[in-house]
């Protein structure tokens, strides 16, 4: 098992700690050798990418904090650790800091009906979350067959549905006009899972957009995919264009790198984050729930 970051921390804080300049009488604190900050640095930057940051986004972070560290001086007040920590704490928030995306409240300000797309690979709980977002939202919902029936039930959304084999683009397109004639507020709709190296598949993505012209295009993103999530969300958003990411399995998830690195790849803000499989499991993202997440958790 690893160790928290956290944990990590103050095990080299510990070491680093005796060998700190010494504050002189009035002065304003302890100053971390150079050496030994390299040496923290180094092993932090091996942490976070065992912890599924991305390389790009784990040196960002690494040299924020050098930066942030180098030549200064850390109160006598608190220990080393504390005060490498929360230098850490906001290099890791800074790379989180993309504009947020309110979901509720665009809907509710929105046009009407609100069209929201929903992308991803397979496998990675896209139709679970439109059911969570359809109970909260309580109105209405287009998308797949047997499995969307069986939320749509127990919600109460309406499901729009083809014969197995359609254009998925003229199913969203039905959904969009029944949404519209019958003056509904909301369409979800979900789309086939695919892997974005299959052409064929992320074309009709591309027409399913054009046909619908959704407001917000939401992907769903496996925490447990670390790596590969962040390169299928980089594709995705350079096909159809992403407005925001939700982080499924995150419950399962002992690291947490993934959302970090995702939003800081495409620019792009997690939205929502689900815990668990029953309809009340989602919550919006707060980054400073991740950053707990990633410092603590073993």
């Amino acid at each position: 098992m690893f160790k928290s970051l956290r944990e990590r921390l103050a095990g080299w804080t510990d070491k680093a700690e005796a060998e700190t300049t010494p504050a002189a009488i009035g002065d304003a604190g302890r100053k971390i050798k150079e050496d030994k900050l390299e040496e923290i640095l180094y092993d932090l930057e091996i942490a976070l990418l065992e912890s599924d940051v991305a390389f790009p986004v784990a040196k960002e972070i690494v040299d924020r904090l050098a930066e942030d560290l180098k030549g200064k001086r850390v109160s006598r007040d608190v220990t080393l650790a504390k005060g490498v920590e929360a230098a850490l704490r906001d290099a890791i928030t800074q790379a989180l800091s993309v504009p947020p995306v309110d979901f509720f409240e665009l809907i509710e300000k929105g046009p009407r009906p609100f069209v929201v797309m929903f992308v991803g690979v397979n496998g990675t709980g896209k139709t679970t979350t439109i059911a969570k977002l359809a109970y909260h939202l309580q109105k209405f919902r287009a998308g797949a067959i047997e499995q969307l029936e069986k939320h749509g039930e127990a919600v109460g959304f309406k499901l729009i549905k083809h014969q197995a084999g359609a254009d998925p683009a003229a199913v969203a397109f039905d959904a969009v006009e029944h949404a519209r004639a019958r003056s509904r507020d909301v369409v979800l709709i979900d789309t086939a899972g695919r892997m974005q190296t299959n052409q064929n598949l992320m074309d009709q993505m591309k027409k399913i957009k054009r046909v619908a012209k959704p407001n917000l295009i939401l992907y769903i993103g496996d925490a447990l995919a670390g790596n590969d999530a962040i390169e299928q969300a980089k594709q995705f958003h350079e096909a159809v264009g992403i407005d925001g990411i939700v982080l499924t399995k995150i419950d399962a998830d002992a690291k947490g790198g993934a959302a970090l690195s995702m939003a800081k790849t495409i620019g792009k803000p997690v939205v929502f984050v689900n815990l668990g499989q029953t309809y009340e499991d989602i919550r919006k993202f707060d980054a400073k729930w991740m950053v707990d997440r990633l410092l603590a958790e073993a």
